[in-house]
């Protein structure tokens, strides 16, 4: 295969500090030792860019270029790159455990005590080009770079399934169905929920719910359809919006020996108020979930497999010229679902 020509500048989405962007011209980036350089053809904005952004995520590193959420094609190895080869269509696991501390050695490689996320603390994807070592690449085969692009927050989710153990005939309850709540409603369903309803003020999303397998699909304003549904309460309840205040209610769904799953990704210094008797009493587990840990491989497997739906998720397709704009579309406009920055296809 031919090597393809690399440029030396490419356009970058850049935050310079909290509320601050620019679309700049910056270096292509040179692969290291054991990275490969992949040409990013789509790219997703994350609810985490949106904290980078208001200066409220403390890994993150100023000024950067953020983005995560990615797919693209391998078009330089660094030396000792042994697997990967050019042309290959590749997402990645974005988190980069050092691998020696306690908590790497113990498999809890998400809690590295020297954690460096791409998009994060170096710079990421919403760039024609990025860097990344070799061992966090991942084949996506022939799937479109939507899709792609749509692993990683898949990754995230397989990775609570694995925390939480969804159990055969468990009903769940998802308060939120944004891009997060509606992978998460599909995942339950195919760990063997047998019923999941989900709960959002904007009807378009909920309309999409629906269409994605949601068994009940209701505003704040129709909880009395919850009670209806799940007289003795929910087995397990997803928190999804990272609203401190749908946690404080989240505890109320659930019924006794349930499971409240903290997925949303709330400010840090956001405090909610939980009844300890509560938790007590009724043998709730009250378990949080961070990142993805190895678990990048089974989402792309779950894709592929058609178990999970990832398409219909994505409402808006911007041009990185329009940074500024998809991050707006991302943080204020209430029916949007997943904004993707595309770069073409690869050598366009």
């Amino acid at each position: 295969m031919t090597t393809p020509s690399i440029p030396d500048t490419m356009r970058a989405g850049r935050i310079l500090a909290p509320r601050r962007t620019e679309v700049a011209t910056v270096p292509v980036p040179t692969p290291g030792p054991g990275e490969v350089l992949i040409e990013v053809a789509r790219a997703g904005i994350c609810g985490t860019d949106i904290h980078i952004l208001d200066g409220d995520y403390a890994l993150a590193k100023f000024p950067m270029t953020p983005g995560h959420e990615f797919a693209g094609t391998v078009v330089a190895l660094g030396e000792g790159v042994r697997l990967r080869h050019v042309g290959e269509r590749v997402t990645a696991d974005p988190n980069l455990p050092c691998g020696l501390c306690p908590e790497c050695q113990r498999g809890m490689v998400n809690q590295c005590h020297d954690l460096v996320p791409v998009g994060v603390a170096r710079d990421g994807a919403f760039a024609r080009y990025l860097t990344i070592p070799e061992r966090v690449v991942v084949p996506i085969g022939d799937l479109p770079f939507a899709e792609g692009a749509l692993v990683e927050p898949l990754a995230c989710v397989v990775w609570g399934l694995e925390r939480i153990r969804v159990h055969a005939g468990d009903i769940a309850l998802v308060l939120g169905a944004g891009p997060m709540g509606c992978l998460l409603l599909q995942a339950l369903k195919a760990s063997g929920a047998a019923r999941v309803a989900i709960v959002d003020v904007a009807p378009a999303r909920l309309e999409l719910a629906r269409s994605l397998g949601a068994d009940l699909a209701v505003t704040p304003d129709d909880l009395e359809q919850l009670r209806t549904f799940a007289p003795l309460g929910f087995e397990l309840v997803v928190e999804a919006t990272g609203i401190p205040s749908v946690l404080e209610g989240a505890i109320d769904h659930a019924r006794p020996g349930g499971t409240v799953w903290v997925f949303g990704v709330a400010p840090g210094d956001a405090m909610a108020k939980v009844s300890p008797y509560q938790l007590f009493r009724r043998d709730l587990n009250l378990i949080g979930t961070f990142a993805v840990n190895q678990t990048v491989p089974r989402a792309v497997a779950m894709i592929q497999g058609g178990s999970v739906k990832v398409a219909p998720l994505v409402s808006h397709v911007l041009d990185i010229e329009d940074f500024g704009e998809g991050l707006r579309l991302a943080q204020h406009d209430p029916d949007r679902m997943k904004v993707q920055f595309s770069f073409g296809e690869p050598g366009a």
